[in-house]
């Protein structure tokens, strides 16, 4: 028994299925994974830590850095900071190394649907 839906799916012209195990589909996601997944993995890392020197080491994040400024502090903020970081890396990334391909990729698509946007 077959599905309607993906039967009147490929009455549309575009075979999705065929296009996500294209060649520059998978290079597309390999591109994105091999950035954010390694970031990912830092960001959590660094937030661990952090939430572990505030629980285990408490005498060390109240250490003050100037005046009423303290290690907490600092590294807490450093956390909001890292994010904006983090996103504005990813942007600048997608930007110059995703957005091209995923152009080129919906280009296609387009061509072989007859449709514009």
């Amino acid at each position: 028994m077959t599905d309607r839906r993906i039967d009147e799916a490929h009455k549309g012209g575009v075979d999705y299925i065929a296009v996500e195990e294209s060649a520059p589909f998978r290079e597309l996601k390999k591109r994105q994974r091999r950035f954010v997944f390694p970031l990912a993995v830092a960001f959590l890392v660094w937030y661990f830590v952090y939430v572990l020197l505030s629980s285990f080491a408490p005498e060390f994040m109240a250490q003050p850095v100037s005046g009423a400024i303290t290690v907490g502090l600092v590294l807490g903020l450093g956390q909001f900071v890292t994010t904006f970081a983090i996103t504005m890396g990813y942007v600048s990334y997608a930007n110059r190394r995703l957005d091209p391909g995923a152009e080129a990729l919906r280009a296609e698509l387009e061509r072989a649907d007859g449709t514009r946007s």
